[in-house]
């Protein structure tokens, strides 16, 4: 009885605030938007977010699909998805976030001397996708598909590892999971993350599915297949057999020269070095979709050991057993290194429900409702992340975004529609 009194009081806590993150056009910001937090958090009130507008789609989705009010927060959907794509520039460069006083770019994106700092995560052409899925129709974006995929063709040109095919963050600086060590405090363009693999891999199929939308087959075969190359690259170079897990790269190796008299008698034949680190994002493939039922089953076995990832309230986003994980409160950067986050948990619980471990999921789930369930009851609010153990809350009152996706979570429980992402 407690889990349905705390899915009710959540239901209704964020069917009543998910209009909270909802702006109306202003400043550089022409179309209405979504943001991450109520009008009154001191973070995240104004501005428009990558990766974050992405999942409070799906949340906004979720609330319509149970109101029976479909279509009610299209606009500021749509309305994101173009803010975006009006600021993204002719060679392909989108800000990872965007102000009323203007947008967050940061660096010279011209071609001639490149670019050095990360650009909005592979994640556009998916939100677009999701709104194109659930309005039966992809005609409204028709006229920005070449913007989109000019922001792509930016990605494969400019974040992709030569000899891997793998994609790489250009620094650490705005890569959502903040201070994940395998990239965190790592020398630029060294790290292949399976983080942005698994995003992009996605990104890229999405693409292909609006393509296909406006009847265009041929080119969105051509998206499907270089997502297929991408994934094969991950197989190859991120899949650990010895662990049976998926884990970023380690790129910056220097190149092999002929001259070289120390070396040439036998040149280096790998072109990455895994990463070792144990992060929750190796689990993403599962997520994503690429990986096979036979690493599924490995991977499975990892995220349930209770001696790592799996605690009494969900997913911790760094192995306990890692040197580095802590559980202490920090913003700017976040702390990834171990507390339990909203996001990880529901993105793990997707990708256990992809490969069929139906029973998992469920367990995840409910300790996801037990987590938020009492943080609201018992501080009538929610938080950005939680002792994995205790369920405390470690910082940020009144954080929505992502950890709202548990209202999507909530209806997968009671067997009602579910609307997930692309």
């Amino acid at each position: 009885m407690t889990t349905e009194r705390w899915m009710r009081l959540l239901e209704d806590h964020i069917r009543e605030h998910s209009v909270q993150m909802t702006r109306e056009p202003s400043g550089i910001l022409a179309h209405p938007y979504t943001v991450p937090s109520s009008p009154d958090s001191p973070y995240y009130s104004d501005a428009l977010w990558d990766w974050d507008s992405w999942f409070i789609g799906v949340v906004l989705g979720q609330v319509e699909a149970d109101t029976g009010q479909g279509g009610r927060f299209g606009a500021y959907e749509e309305g994101t998805i173009r803010n975006f794509l009006d600021h993204t520039d002719d060679d392909g460069v989108m800000p990872v976030l965007l102000k009323p006083d203007g947008p967050f770019l940061h660096a010279d994106p011209s071609r001639a001397s490149g670019f050095s700092e990360n650009m909005h995560k592979p994640v556009l052409a998916q939100q677009a996708a999701l709104l194109a899925r659930r309005r039966g129709s992809a005609e409204w974006i028709r006229d920005d598909l070449p913007a989109l995929q000019r922001f792509l063709e930016r990605y494969l040109e400019s974040h992709i590892h030569e000899e891997t095919g793998l994609a790489y963050w250009q620094t650490d600086f705005a890569i959502g999971v903040d201070n994940d060590p395998s990239v965190y405090y790592r020398p630029a363009r060294s790290t292949a993350s399976v983080y942005l693999n698994s995003l992009l891999y996605r990104e890229l199929l999405a693409y292909g599915s609006l393509l296909e939308d406006v009847d265009d087959v041929r080119e969105a075969n051509r998206w499907r297949a270089r997502a297929q190359d991408l994934a094969d690259a991950i197989d190859e170079h991120l899949w650990d057999e010895r662990d049976g897990t998926f884990y970023s790269a380690d790129l910056a190796l220097r190149p092999i020269d002929p001259d070289d008299w120390l070396h040439r008698g036998a040149p280096r034949s790998w072109s990455s070095l895994l990463l070792r680190v144990d992060n929750w994002s190796s689990f993403l493939p599962l997520w994503a979709g690429f990986a096979s039922q036979d690493q599924a089953e490995r991977m499975r076995e990892r995220v349930l050991d209770r001696r790592t990832f799996r605690a009494n309230y969900g997913i911790r986003t760094l192995s306990r057993l890692e040197k580095q994980y802590n559980l202490r409160a920090s913003n700017n950067p976040s702390n990834w290194l171990g507390p339990v986050w909203g996001v990880s948990n529901y993105l793990v619980f997707r990708g256990l429900l992809k490969y069929g471990f139906a029973d998992d999921a469920r367990a995840l789930a409910e300790d996801t409702v037990r987590l938020f369930g009492r943080d609201l009851e018992t501080t009538g609010s929610l938080h950005e992340f939680y002792n994995p153990d205790t369920g405390e809350p470690i910082m940020t009152r009144n954080f929505q975004n992502w950890n709202f996706l548990v209202l999507n979570m909530i209806a997968w429980l009671e067997d009602r529609p579910v609307v997930s992402e692309f």
